[in-house]
């Protein structure tokens, strides 16, 4: 009987992680082992940069909406308070949002949080 080897499982592993490497540079993406280290530093950091990207995001909206309270005379932080106590149930991307293409309407959610702190 013929030695049975396990060459074409090998290989299709090997090309697998060598597909997951299309893309890199140089020897990333043409040599199994460091095409292999590449790729899983990339799926870690795939994985902890989805979490970061919320945090960015949040971050900006919390700076539109900052820079859209400066001509209205309040800041961010009172501006949250208001809107808190109003019992407005805007999160900070819709407060963004709005505060970017509907001016006059952020204007009156200012208007009802201004109105709720004093």
């Amino acid at each position: 009987m013929p030695r049975a080897t396990n060459a074409p499982a090998s290989r299709r592993r090997r090309k697998k992680r060598l597909v997951l490497a299309k893309g890199f540079r140089g020897g990333r993406s043409k040599f199994f082992r460091t095409a292999t280290e590449s790729v899983d530093r990339a799926m870690s950091m795939a994985t902890a940069h989805r979490r970061l990207k919320k945090r960015d995001y949040r971050a900006l909206w919390i700076q539109r909406i900052s820079a859209a309270c400066k001509p209205h005379n309040i800041n961010y932080s009172r501006l949250i308070e208001g809107v808190t106590k109003a019992d407005i149930k805007l999160n900070r991307k819709m407060l963004s949002e709005i505060a970017i293409h509907d001016p006059a309407g952020f204007a009156s959610i200012v208007d009802q949080a201004k109105t709720k702190l004093s």
